[in-house]
């Protein structure tokens, strides 16, 4: 470069921000190509009010302390999603089936999944397993679930209709492997909200929301112009002929004495009450008692209920196992009831214990032998 040759300005602006003039070629994270800084703000406090409401969701689920906060919008191309997301990570896809067409990603990292599976299936946290197998996909698929509808909730809120969600899609995102990429909404600009999140002492990292360029753009829309409120119905009270002849007698004299001072008059008119209506009280009157009827009647009035069916059900044993326990089940598993081997199975009729018995075999079917009747004070107890 000559001594003569000055820089122009936008070669200053160029060198101040370091980077270079290449168009059509977007600052790695900027948005000032595709969003205005108030629209970049308000899509970050839309994810903010959502996940807000979701970190406490997640909290009851996990019973520690969740923290989301700090939202930042960044735009990126579906080119760059390699150097984005270096590592393995879990996306789940939400797609909305009420009150906006579109779907977004919700991208978490790999460990913290894993540390959230765990404490899912009533582990500590601590000692994840980091395979992430199908139990625990499961687990943290049921925690984004909560999160996400809660998310919907408060959507629904801020943009004034019901917005809802189907159940979200949970995939392993390994970018560089090609696994999971199908998930990635199809669009070469990709806006990516980034939060920051916080469980207890155990996971303080990211989550992320990825969505298509103009689904952002509506929600953005929709947010800074919402649809105008249709006006209410006006309110007109008729009253009784009489009481409006009247009613007008008192205005008149008032119009008449000043036609230039209409304000008191319609504050008397606001200030109108109705008359109350009157009503006919009388007092109550009763049929006389009359005996009861024969047993005769009583017998037939049974008749009637004879042939609706009821359902019998014969209860082997019963017992209590935690969630951890439950997802631990494979086939040949046992499970250890509470009753004794040769001990009095119950007989439930519409759930409710009527006898005891004991199990036999009758041509190759399963059957119960009456030994005890539940006595009919006992049964009444029990329905209390």
């Amino acid at each position: 470069m000559g001594s003569n040759e000055m820089l122009s300005q936008d070669e200053i602006d160029a060198l101040l921000k370091g980077t270079g003039l290449e168009e059509g070629v977007p600052e790695n994270g900027g948005t000032n190509n595709y969003l205005d800084e108030m629209e970049a703000d308000a899509l970050g406090e839309i994810g903010n009010i959502s996940f807000g409401s979701s970190a406490t969701a997640l909290s009851a689920l996990l019973n520690q302390k969740v923290e989301i906060t700090t939202p930042a919008v960044s735009i990126i191309e579906k080119k760059e999603l390699a150097s984005e997301f270096p590592q393995p990570y879990v996306a789940i896809e939400v797609n909305y089936t009420e009150g906006f067409k579109g779907s977004n990603l919700l991208v978490i990292e790999q460990s913290d999944a894993a540390i959230i599976a765990d404490l899912m299936i009533g582990g500590d946290g601590t000692n994840p397993d980091p395979s992430l197998g199908e139990i625990h996909l499961s687990a943290v698929q049921e925690a984004m679930n909560q999160m996400m509808g809660s998310a919907a909730t408060s959507m629904s809120t801020v943009f004034n209709k019901k917005v809802d969600i189907s159940p979200p899609r949970l995939d392993l995102l390994n970018i560089h492997a090609g696994e999971g990429t199908d998930t990635i909404p199809d669009a070469e600009m990709i806006i990516k909200v980034s939060f920051r999140l916080k469980v207890g002492n155990l996971i303080d990292s990211k989550i992320m929301q990825v969505l298509p360029l103009q689904f952002a753009k509506d929600l953005i829309h929709e947010l800074m112009n919402p649809p105008a409120a249709a006006p209410e119905p006006a309110v007109t009270m008729k009253m009784p002929e009489h009481q409006q002849s009247t009613h007008h007698q008192k205005q008149a004299p008032a119009a008449q004495s000043n036609p230039h001072s209409q304000q008191p008059a319609r504050q008397q008119e606001d200030s109108y009450s109705p008359p109350q209506p009157e009503y006919d009280v009388k007092t109550a009157e009763f049929a006389p008692f009359e005996p009861m009827q024969s047993a005769g009647t009583e017998n037939r009035n049974l008749n009637l209920l004879m042939d609706i069916p009821l359902q019998v059900t014969v209860e082997l044993g019963r017992t209590k196992r935690s969630i951890k326990e439950i997802l631990e089940l494979s086939s040949g598993s046992i499970i250890e009831l509470d009753k004794l081997a040769g001990e009095p199975v119950d007989i439930l009729i519409n759930r409710k214990i009527v006898a005891k018995g004991e199990v036999v075999v009758i041509d190759e079917n399963f059957g119960v032998r009456v030994t005890d009747i539940i006595s009919q004070q006992d049964r009444l107890n029990k329905l209390k």
